[in-house]
């Protein structure tokens, strides 16, 4: 059961509070800010914090400023209570660190959703942080393999997409076969790219070959996103997809550390690391989690970022149906220069019906059929 401390001199709002929460929660009750502070240290630590801005000894600012300040308490989530609404006043707690604020008199239900809600978050941070340590140490641990075989830096490249590739088929059940298509629809749109001259000079050929590798670890960094986030059978709300975006930058530090870890500084690890961080940016400057525009984006990850969209408009989600391949060639259409770079969507064009005979060949139904 959540301890929740309540910091606050005033009986009848105590009495109210504590009713409130005492059904759901342990609480534990100071009428002094040292008094909060004390109990604030105590093991288990609280859960989250209701504090009072008006106190006997201290005012609210102070005491969140030093539970902020301590390793031990900063990352406890506390909410203001008060009985003045100035927005000067709401915004210093909120830039103290506070997470919400509740006005007196304290409406119970409304008290009760916010706790929750915050408590909910707060679970979510901490499996969050605990994934992401779980994925380095898989890195690390699949990098140590690496180093100790003999074979040549090709094969090494190709054992870690395998690595890694099999890290992401055991968290998400939408990475099996979309793994293989989004890998043959990016090798397809470069082949129809380097058609034309002037694309070829881009870079070495081996680095275009390198970018069809390392599409499949495009979504690695989904390891360290929470399973009732990543497997939730329904659209996420904003929080949920607030850390649902954060797979590109767990999955970009993922293979950082593994860079580090063998001091390798070479193209395969630089353009993994391009598409996962980078493969939902958008070519208007919308997308996350830099918000890039036009050319800024990597090119590997432009390349991507259409492949993964067919793949995922032809695909059944659990929050729509599979479209067919029709609907989703329009779809791409109508994000020529918004969401896609043209010149990626005019090739795309030409090269459609090889996507949907690669969707058709690793179809995720046992019987595959014609898409179209």
């Amino acid at each position: 059961m959540k301890t929740i401390l309540l910091i606050d001199d005033d009986p009848a709002t105590l009495e109210v509070i504590n009713e409130c929460l005492r059904h759901h929660f342990r609480t534990r009750i100071a009428t002094r800010g040292k008094k909060g502070m004390q109990l604030a240290q105590m093991s288990p630590a609280p859960d989250l914090v209701l504090l009072d801005l008006e106190l006997p000894d201290m005012n609210g600012y102070q005491i969140c400023s030093a539970l902020k300040r301590d390793p031990d308490t900063a990352d406890i989530p506390v909410i203001f209570l008060s009985s003045h609404s100035d927005i000067a006043d709401i915004t210093r707690g909120l830039e103290l660190g506070a997470v919400d604020y509740v006005p007196k008199p304290v409406a119970p239900p409304i008290l009760l959703a916010r706790v929750r809600t915050q408590l909910r978050l707060r679970e979510a941070q901490i499996h969050l942080a605990d994934r992401n340590l779980h994925l380095e140490s898989l890195v690390r641990e699949r990098t140590r393999d690496l180093e100790a075989r003999t074979l040549d830096l090709q094969r090494n490249q190709e054992l870690t997409i395998v690595a890694l590739g099999a890290i992401a088929e055991t968290r998400d059940n939408e990475t099996g076969n979309h793994i293989r298509r989004t890998r043959a629809y990016v090798r397809t749109l470069i082949e129809y790219l380097l058609l034309q001259p002037a694309q070829r000079d881009r870079m070495p050929p081996e680095e275009w070959a390198l970018i069809a590798k390392c599409a499949p670890l495009h979504d690695i960094g989904k390891v360290g996103i929470p399973d009732q986030i990543l497997l939730k059978q329904g659209p996420l709300d904003a929080s949920e997809f607030a850390i649902m975006k954060q797979h590109t930058t767990l999955g970009r530090d993922a293979l950082r550390a593994a860079e580090l870890r063998v001091d390798a500084h070479d193209p395969f690890l630089r353009i993994a690391s391009e598409i996962v961080y980078s493969h939902h940016e958008r070519w208007d400057g919308t997308g996350y989690p830099q918000g890039l525009y036009g050319e800024a984006i990597p090119l590997a990850a432009r390349l991507m970022a259409i492949a993964d969209v067919y793949d995922a408009l032809i695909s059944k989600r659990v929050y729509k149906p599979a479209f067919p391949h029709a609907k989703a060639v329009e779809i791409i259409t109508e994000g020529r220069g918004r969401h896609f770079d043209p010149l990626l969507v005019d090739c795309f064009l030409v090269c459609a019906e090889t996507f949907n005979e690669i969707a058709v060949l690793h179809s995720d139904t046992p019987s595959p059929k014609e898409n179209a």
